[in-house]
């Protein structure tokens, strides 16, 4: 999916290196399932996704203890303390949060760490403004303690303070409403407790009569986020349709370039991920008890690997979905029952599969995987590579436009004249990841149908596998040795 505009233009800001402030990596020791992996934030942006209890929370309560507060805040910053209490079942020692973090021209190191009962190291913490919103523990209001007394009739409003309209027109953007007011009232019951009110079309409507989404999104606009300050924000979706998650990353990449400000985030939703580059996207990933970071992601990888409602003998990871598609129709053709046995996953960059591929040569998958890369990359530890010498896109168009693209244009209904002239036309771009888009919006036809119908003449035609097809005989060694 292509970037959005907002985010397309963060990226040009961090390629100038226009952030004096950014967290760039932590390194976790003995804590929660923590052994030192490295934790890498390459992007103003990052979204941390994994199953529950895979450390994504525990990531950014140490990126938050870190840093102290600067002069003049009301309070000192957060500490490891509050986050990693000793308590009657749970005891931490042996400890350390490393973290180097850049300042300016200058990279600075951090070590928080607990040898035995105490913390050790706050005079290394480095000073930034920490913003920390855990959107999934925010209440509605009939459920906060002492709110409810509060929308009693009888009470009167004693003090307004309205949201600028720069932070009501973010509301009303990633909600999808046009919201003409939006404020903060006390009552003269508790000149303390806020409710908030927004106005629609006349109607006003307070905090108890809110959507969950409503009352999240106007709690996290209405934060006060400084400029080079890093948030943090767990559960980023929480409440929010897939048209509103994604209109939220955009205005946080937007406050991200104006105000230069890191942003970090755990989800679970593809939709999130979607709207980030495949550098602010991090996997952790359970390998038999030996937790991994992943990068460059796949939203399809990660629902793969949160989502057991399918129940696979092997699990297959290619890059993209033309790998995909094309690693399917070699299964179909060759015995199509293979495939109601396994499950076939985009997972990214060639990065990530090397990374899985890693992880196969070591026994760390529970169940049995196998990993497959693009022919134009080399033999890697752990992986396949796809049949021919080059990017699927490429071996395939030009196989198939030597011998005239049998049975395709049948197969889709189209005119072969026009067919074969929109694919001389698609090679001719640079990138071949844009041809099929090209040579389908020609043929007005989808994308992913046009490369399935390239796919099966390609195999029924061109791909000639010596007597064991090494890419049936892997699935078939996988599936036995599941069994075993």
């Amino acid at each position: 999916m292509a970037l959005s505009q907002e985010v397309r233009k963060l990226e040009n800001k961090w390629k100038n290196r226009e952030f004096p402030k950014h967290l760039r990596y932590l390194e976790l020791r003995n804590i929660r399932g923590w052994s030192g992996q490295r934790i890498e934030f390459n992007f103003p942006i990052v979204a941390i996704v994994g199953e529950n209890g895979m450390g994504k929370s525990t990531v950014l309560q140490a990126a938050a203890s870190v840093y102290r507060s600067p002069l003049g805040e009301k309070t000192n910053g957060f500490y490891p303390t509050v986050f990693f209490p000793d308590t009657p079942w749970d005891g931490f020692a042996n400890v350390e949060i490393k973290a180097f973090v850049k300042e300016g021209d200058d990279v600075k190191y951090v070590s928080i760490r607990k040898p035995t009962t105490r913390w050790h190291g706050y005079d290394s913490k480095r000073e930034r403004h920490v913003r920390f919103l855990d959107l999934k523990r925010i209440l509605p209001f009939y459920a906060k303690q002492g709110y409810f007394k509060l929308a009693k009739r009888q009470n009167r409003e004693t003090s307004i303070e309205m949201l600028d309209n720069e932070a009501k027109d973010r509301l009303g953007a990633i909600l999808g409403k046009n919201y003409s007011q939006a404020k903060q009232s006390t009552t003269d019951l508790d000149s303390l407790r806020k409710i908030p009110v927004l106005t629609i079309k006349g109607l006003e409507y307070s905090g108890f009569h809110q959507g969950a989404g409503e009352s999240i999104m106007l709690e996290l606009v209405a934060s006060e986020m400084p400029d080079n300050s890093l948030v943090l924000i767990d559960e980023i979706e929480t409440s929010l349709h897939p048209r509103a998650q994604r209109q939220l990353i955009r205005d946080l990449a937007t406050i991200s370039r104006r105000k230069q400000i890191q942003f970090i985030l755990t989800t679970h939703s593809p939709y999130v991920l979607d709207e980030l580059p495949l550098d602010a996207r991090i996997q952790l990933v359970n390998g038999l008890g030996d937790r991994r970071v992943v990068y460059g992601v796949s939203s399809e990888f990660a629902l793969a690997k949160m989502d057991e409602e399918k129940y696979p003998e092997v699990d297959i990871f290619v890059e993209d979905v033309s790998a995909q598609i094309l690693l399917e129709e070699i299964v179909a053709r060759a015995e199509l029952t293979l495939l109601s046995r396994v499950q076939i996953v985009p997972c990214g960059a060639a990065s990530v599969g090397k990374s899985l591929g890693i992880m196969v040569s070591e026994n760390r998958f529970p169940r049995a995987t196998l990993v497959f890369l693009d022919g134009d990359q080399d033999v890697s530890a752990g992986c396949f590579v796809l049949p021919g010498d080059d990017a699927p896109e490429r071996v395939i168009y030009q196989d198939l436009l030597s011998i005239g693209f049998p049975g395709v244009a049948d197969n889709l209904a189209r005119s072969h004249s026009n067919l074969i002239s929109n694919c001389q036309k698609s090679i001719t771009l640079p990138n071949h990841h844009d041809w099929n888009k090209f040579v389908a919006d020609q043929m007005v036809c989808g994308k992913e149908e046009l490369w399935r119908a390239f796919c099966r003449s390609w195999v029924a035609h061109v791909y000639k596998p010596d007597q064991k097809n090494f890419i049936i005989e892997a699935i078939q060694d996988a599936i036995d040795s599941a069994r075993r």
